[in-house]
């Protein structure tokens, strides 16, 4: 499922589980959770995109916005439809499909005060595909804009997108073309509509399923997966002013993993869960 935190709080919306009953159940029901005074509120269902898993989710101060996914029908299928839920009045609104990214799923996603921006990912129809396209959606305007792909990092799902105030960056994540797993990135300048490489001296070793995080001045990542058998508990910290890269200790750190969740508190980066 996807969760976003409004300064108030958390909504989760969305997800997949397999039942007692060996049935696969892909959700649109969600709920919103108020810590001050322990307490969950459903979110309605009318409106509300359909059910799916992997799925992103953005708050833009108002709303929250959810787009892409998949779910399952017999096959998978997968989305480029999505939502946008206000907390305020309980309601949802669906977001324009004109000029929306094609269907994809494992896909990263910022946001930049004005606009959600998504990019990359993995859809499946009689073949699998890698994508390295993506587009800026304004809420306002319920309007989609292509990114270029001039200069943008190669096809590859499963990566990770930090928002600097100015641009996107992404790093990571694996496709089915050599190397499997990503040691490179791009920054993406969404006035521009510009991208710009990310050095790789010094760069953690490629992988996928790792966390990124965002300082104020720094991205750090963590972890992942480096090969089909194999997970780190390293990372790295990228400097976007000087493109460069800076190890981070072991010393430790928590065990290998992949698929865990990171935070930044403003001063600590706080990771937790995972699998190896």
């Amino acid at each position: 499922h996807c969760a976003v935190w409004t300064g108030m709080e958390m909504i989760i919306w969305g997800g997949y589980s397999l039942d007692y009953d060996y049935q696969d159940y892909y959700y649109n029901t969600g709920s919103r959770y108020n810590p001050a005074i322990d307490n969950w509120t459903a979110t309605i269902t009318t409106g509300a995109p359909c059910g799916r898993e992997f799925n992103s989710a953005v708050w833009t101060g108002t709303e929250m916005i959810v787009w892409g996914g998949r779910s399952y029908d017999g096959n998978y299928i997968f989305h480029n439809t999505g939502g946008r839920y206000n907390p305020t009045t309980d309601n949802w609104i669906a977001t324009s499909q004109i000029n929306a990214p094609s269907s994809r799923t494992y896909f990263a996603s910022v946001w930049t005060g004005t606009e959600m921006i998504v990019w990359g990912g993995y859809y499946r129809d009689t073949s699998s595909h890698y994508l390295n396209t993506g587009g800026k959606y304004n809420p306002v305007n319920d309007n989609w804009i292509a990114l270029t792909t001039t200069n943008a990092p190669s096809i590859r799902c499963n990566h990770t997108a930090v928002w600097t105030g100015t641009e996107m960056i992404v790093w990571g994540g694996w496709s089915d073309t050599d190397p499997l797993y990503k040691q490179d990135g791009g920054r993406y300048n969404p006035y521009s509509d510009g991208w710009i490489g990310i050095s790789t001296t010094g760069a953690p070793l490629g992988r996928c399923g790792h966390s990124a995080v965002w300082t104020g001045d720094k991205m750090i990542i963590w972890a992942g997966q480096v090969s089909l058998s194999s997970h780190e508990n390293d990372g790295g910290i990228y400097d976007p002013m000087t493109n460069s890269w800076v190890a981070m200790t072991t010393i430790n750190a928590p065990s290998r993993r992949r698929g865990h969740t990171a935070i930044w508190t403003g001063t600590e980066m706080i990771i937790w869960g995972g699998g190896s």
